[in-house]
């Protein structure tokens, strides 16, 4: 059997953990951040973990990850 690739788009983009989670940081911190409102940056703030029936799909797609 071939290897099987993963996909690139995701692999910039989200991480498995140990325990299974997949992990990813939150999009529209990056710039133009002036006409946004502190309460929405300070709630991109950091990483966060997706739900559990998305994570299986990102799974997929991070065969060895």
């Amino acid at each position: 059997m071939p290897k099987i690739k993963t996909h690139r788009g995701a692999a910039k983009r989200f991480k498995v953990t140990k325990s299974g989670k997949v992990k990813f940081s939150h999009s529209g911190r990056r710039h133009i951040l002036t006409k946004k409102v502190t309460k929405l940056k300070r709630g991109k703030r950091g990483s966060a973990y997706l739900a559990k029936a998305d994570g299986e799909t990102i799974k997929k797609l991070l065969p060895y990850a």
